[in-house]
């Protein structure tokens, strides 16, 4: 049992060099262009200690995203149950945390579609978002706001779905936008701080009566 505790307590730091400097790299690098001994290079180890702990880099990819997306949703769960702020306020600061936390994980939105479409039963076990907008503060304040007739669009899924499309349309698009316009990171990094500001407005618009 004591040989156990001593591995285990040795293994989760190694665990987490490999998975910081696998976010790294592929961050640099991409993900298609990325190899297990880049990943092994960047964390200090050898090819061999990496594949004990992760088999493939498809499987650390995975593991990688699904933990990111998960602290991510526990964040926006904070937000969204928040009793200091008004439903228009958990709305810009949606977007804001959303774009900025994309931004360091630009992979996440192709990586999640991919599950839903491949694997749906597997992404759901992994991934229970329920609560964060259905049973939240924020969607009894969404209620009250149509009942009061400040939103004209009373379906919440429908308001979720035009407030999500905004958010990560951008990045599902932007080898293609950066293609088309000759973007660098810097300018496509300006457009995206542009659009936190920009979508709240687009929302209130689209969706507030009055």
């Amino acid at each position: 049992m004591a040989k156990k505790k001593e591995k285990s307590a040795t293994d989760a730091p190694t665990e987490e060099k490999i998975k910081n400097a696998a976010r790294v790299v592929f961050q640099k690098k991409g993900y298609a262009a990325t190899r297990t001994r880049d990943i092994a290079e960047e964390a200090g180890i050898n090819l061999a200690l990496l594949n004990y702990y992760f088999r493939s880099k498809e499987r650390l990819f995975e593991i990688i995203m699904m933990q990111t997306l998960s602290d991510f949703l526990q964040t926006l769960l904070t937000v969204m149950n928040d009793e200091s702020t008004t439903f228009e306020e958990k709305n810009e600061l949606f977007v804001s945390k959303y774009i900025d936390s994309i931004s360091k994980e630009p992979y996440i939105p192709l990586f999640v579609l991919n599950e839903m479409q491949n694997r749906p039963e597997n992404f759901l076990q992994n991934v229970t978002s329920k609560d964060i907008f259905i049973d939240s503060l924020y969607s009894r304040q969404f209620q009250q706001a149509v009942a009061a007739g400040r939103i004209s669009e009373p379906d919440l899924v429908n308001f979720i779905i035009n407030l999500m499309g905004l958010v990560i349309m951008p990045f599902i698009s932007m080898p293609v936008v950066r293609a088309v316009t000759g973007m660098d990171d810097a300018q496509f990094g300006k457009l995206l701080q542009a659009r936190k500001k920009m979508i709240p407005i687009w929302i209130k618009r689209m969706m507030f009566a009055g």
